[in-house]
C-alpha cells in the first residue's frame, strides 16, 4: 500500500514542478533557441508546454496505476449463487382458490 502513496506523491509533486520548471526556463531563456522569440509568444509556447507537461504526467500516472490492478474475473457471491440455485430447483406454480368475498387467494 505504501508504493501507491509513494507513487502519488512522486507524481503529484512532478506535476507541480514540471509547468514551474517549463515556465522558468522560458523566462529566463535556459532553453536554447528561446532567445529569439519574441515575449509573447515566449510566453505561450511556455504556457501551451507547461499544460501539455501536466497532462503528461496525468496519463503517466493513470498507466502505471492500470498496470498495477490485478487482472482477474469477477466472481459471484457464494450466498446468491446458492439461493438462485435454490430457488430454480423450487415448483414454479401455486394454486389459487376463491374466498367469499370474490377476490383471489394464493396459497
Amino acid at each position: 500500500m505504501s508504493g501507491v502513496f509513494t507513487k502519488f506523491a512522486v507524481t503529484s509533486m512532478v506535476m507541480w514542478m514540471a509547468p514551474v520548471v517549463i515556465m522558468y526556463g522560458f523566462y529566463y531563456q535556459v532553453f536554447p533557441g528561446v532567445s529569439q522569440m519574441s515575449p509573447s509568444a515566449r510566453t505561450l509556447a511556455s504556457g501551451f508546454l507547461a499544460v501539455i507537461s501536466v497532462n503528461l504526467v496525468i496519463g503517466l500516472f493513470i498507466f502505471m496505476a492500470m498496470k498495477e490492478t490485478p487482472h482477474q474475473e469477477p466472481q459471484p457471491d457464494p450466498t446468491f449463487l446458492a439461493n438462485a440455485k435454490a430457488s430454480i430447483n423450487q415448483p414454479a406454480f401455486s394454486q389459487v382458490s376463491d374466498d367469499s368475498k370474490g377476490k383471489g387467494k394464493v396459497e
